[in-house]
């Protein structure tokens, strides 16, 4: 009797195997997908493509939400920390990391840049796409412009900064990374570096100053849909108009971001107490506030300001086709509905 046991259960042990090993290879192959699995470390960037999807670059990995569930496409790439993604006019997807490079990414198989391929450095701390569709990569030691074939890169020389024809590039850490890019209306591109603030015309860059003294650590440089420049860096938040500058808060300001109806929303160091440090978290990641300035009371002299939370540092800030506000922190990825924040860090 305890013979026809064994057998008995050695069967079960074989037929478990037939059905259980063709589901394990399944998944092999399947993509790293965990229902509300989110990042669970710092989250640097945020944007969302043309399809609605949602792309996250966090020290953990590249993540896609698509509504429903996150995907880590990087985790079987490379083990790379992001700090930026981009969207380009053709729909490849671009991630800059840190010591790694960039990687685009066609929607099917993925591509590295790096010093070896001309790239300034690979530290990538911000990506941008000018009207012509070269992709601008901010780097340390300055930036380089890629057209499809080559790169020209532009190296910061004390408080300058200027185009480097010799092919230089730096396979070390090099100072005053370049953290944001954009281009204004009128086709100058604008560099926020850990050092001056450049102005590039096509031919010369111009250093960005207030009364004589450079704007320097600026963390975030945005244009609004009136044509105003805001810069967000050590020095607080400004807005500039072409002639005059406003300043909202002289407090360390590390993103600033505008959403469709105008409001302009930003993170910096908590209005309240800046050391102030939140539970479960070490000692160098203070509380900062997200806030909202009312559209509206922009032009007054005293702007309605709305602090949503407080977080342990608040990086990239992005509005969905949806309303909902996303945010990026030391512990993951936020989003405000208007109402109640949702976190969707990974169990």
């Amino acid at each position: 009797m305890k013979k026809k046991r064994n057998v008995f259960s050695c069967l079960i042990i074989l037929l478990a195997g037939v059905i259980y090993f063709p589901v394990q290879a399944q998944q092999k192959h399947a993509e790293n997908v965990v229902p509300f699995a989110g990042p669970n470390r710092i989250t640097r960037n945020i944007i969302q493509d043309k399809k609605g999807n949602i792309w996250i670059a966090a020290f953990d990995g590249i993540f896609r939400y698509d509504g429903k569930s996150f995907t880590n496409i990087t985790s079987k790439v490379t083990s790379a920390r992001f700090f930026s993604v981009l969207e380009d006019k053709k729909g490849n997807l671009w991630f800059g990391s840190i010591g790694s490079g960039a990687y685009r990414y066609d929607g099917k198989s993925f591509r590295n840049f790096t010093i070896k391929d001309g790239l300034l450095n690979n530290d990538v701390v911000s990506i941008y796409e000018d009207k012509k569709g070269s992709i601008w990569f901010g780097v340390r030691g300055g930036t380089s412009r890629y057209d499809g074939t080559s790169f020209r890169n532009y190296i910061i020389n004390g408080n300058g900064m200027n185009e480097d024809p010799t092919g230089k590039t730096f396979p070390d850490r090099a100072p005053y990374e370049v953290n944001s890019i954009i281009e204004d209306r009128t086709g100058k591109l604008w560099f926020a570096t850990r050092g001056n603030t450049f102005v590039y015309d096509g031919k010369i860059f111009n250093v960005f100053s207030r009364n004589g003294k450079p704007f320097t650590n600026v963390r975030s440089v945005m244009e609004d849909k009136k044509g105003n420049i805001w810069l967000a860096g050590s020095d607080g938040l400004w807005r500039y108009d072409g002639s005059s500058f406003t300043n909202f808060t002289r407090k360390f300001a590390g993103y600033v971001y505008e959403d469709k109806k105008g409001n302009i929303w930003t993170s910096s160091e908590n209005a309240d107490n800046p050391n102030r440090v939140l539970s479960g978290f070490s000692a160098n990641t203070a509380a900062w506030a997200l806030s909202r300035y009312d559209e509206k009371s922009l032009s007054d002299k005293k702007p309605s300001v709305t602090e949503i939370t407080n977080k342990p540092m608040v990086f990239g800030i992005l509005e969905d086709d949806k309303g909902n506000i996303w945010f990026g922190a030391v512990g993951g990825v936020y989003r405000y509905d208007g109402n109640t924040i949702t976190d969707f860090k990974g169990m």
